[in-house]
């Protein structure tokens, strides 16, 4: 089993707004999803692809590495294209790098400390390279359900200041620090870039006093965005007090609500939603697999759907019966555009199909005035999305 920080970087958004929960979390078990299954897969997938490109390993050794990796389940063509999106910026980066310094200093899937600041704090970072007057640290993040910003982001901040504490930066002269996260799966690659001073005074500020209580299991516990993979989500106290703080509005005055009240509500629907699907799960859980009894529940069989127990002997069945083969049988469809591409690979799907795919606006949706995405000002544009379709 891989050594685990207290004070995981992975982790340092949830233990820096809610220190004592890194102490509860350590006592319970770990659960690796299939998603994390394959993200370790294509991050192994890239550290076998950089290490080719920096001949840093025997061929032999080399292709036996890359014949294990492509027998995987998980070793498709869509992976593939999407963790060279990661290695081609790499490159350009270790390219770059080595234009500054002939000598610069490549480590792929390095251990980072930064236990200067938070005791015992470790993590590990992708790509480091060093260059006289640059760092850089570059993240792959293979999920495709969270979009992730480089900047004020404390995990990667928390690489920056690990790579600047190996005795390698020590070789030249850092100046600033370059944090970058890829994410191909998404289409994103957001970065974030500090001076080395403003880096060490965040860590001095920012995450020693807090790294300190988080690692004594004191401070106040806190609800936020920060909560969506902490282990006690499910039953944490303070979540729901948050969640439940809408009540409030049940019982004001007057009985319409009021504009502002609407805006506010929206800020904390998807809170509140969120933090009653996760409480319906774990109880679900707990009632299946732990015998938990919760008054007034019961655990039922739920509805499902019927499927046929043999493909196969149905068709032969009612073939001979006399149904024709093109009445039984739907005419084959084209893949969907997901199953298309992974089919294909990213970079097939994008030449093949080249303008023949396209993506009309999306239906509007209320958003955060932060939203990065611009305003929709044309009050006849939403209308007619919202129309109903027109009888044929």
């Amino acid at each position: 089993m891989s050594e685990h920080a207290l004070l995981a970087a992975s982790s340092a958004k949830r233990w820096l707004n809610c220190p004592p929960s890194a102490r509860v979390e350590s006592v319970m078990p770990e659960q690796q999803s299939l998603f994390a299954t394959e993200g370790s897969f294509a991050h192994e997938v890239a550290h076998m692809l950089l290490t080719e490109f920096l001949g840093t390993m025997p061929a032999a050794e080399l292709e036996g590495w890359r014949r294990r990796l492509s027998v995987d389940a998980l070793y498709t063509k869509d992976l593939v294209d999407n963790v060279r999106i990661y290695v081609e910026l790499v490159i350009e980066k270790i390219n770059a790098a080595r234009a500054v310094s002939r000598d610069a200093v490549i480590l792929l899937e390095q251990r980072l400390d930064y236990s200067p600041w938070a005791p015992r704090g470790f993590g590990t970072g992708d790509t480091v390279i060093y260059a006289d007057g640059l760092c850089e640290v570059v993240d792959l993040k293979f999920g495709k359900g969270v979009f992730v910003q480089a900047e004020n982001n404390p995990q990667l901040r928390l690489y920056g200041l690990g790579a600047l504490n190996r005795l390698d930066a020590y070789l030249y002269s850092i100046v600033n620090v370059t944090m970058t996260i890829v994410q191909p799966r998404l289409d994103s690659i957001t970065s974030e870039t500090l001076s080395a001073a403003d880096l060490l005074a965040w860590a001095e500020a920012e995450v020693k006093p807090k790294a300190l209580l988080a690692y004594e299991g004191k401070g106040e516990f806190c609800a936020g965005d920060w909560c969506r993979f902490c282990k006690t989500k499910h039953t944490c106290r303070p979540r729901a007090d948050q969640a439940l703080a809408l009540e409030a509005y049940g019982r004001a005055k007057p009985q319409q609500l009021t504009v502002p009240e609407v805006a506010d509500i929206l800020g904390k629907a998807d809170l509140l939603m969120a933090w009653a699907a996760d409480v319906k799960s774990w109880a679900l859980e707990q009632a299946a697999n732990h015998r938990i009894v919760y008054p007034g529940w019961k655990l039922v069989e739920g509805r499902s759907n019927r499927a046929y127990a043999d493909r196969e002997q149905v068709q032969n069945r009612l073939m001979e019966a006399g149904y024709l083969d093109e009445v039984i049988h739907k005419e084959p469809e084209l893949l969907g555009i997901s199953e298309m591409e992974k089919l294909l690979g990213r970079r097939e799907f994008a030449k093949l199909l080249d303008g023949l795919v396209v993506k009309p606006p999306g239906k509007p949706v209320l958003a955060p005035a932060s939203d990065k995405r611009p305003a929709i000002n044309s009050v006849e544009a939403v209308r007619l999305d919202f129309a109903d379709p027109l009888p044929e």
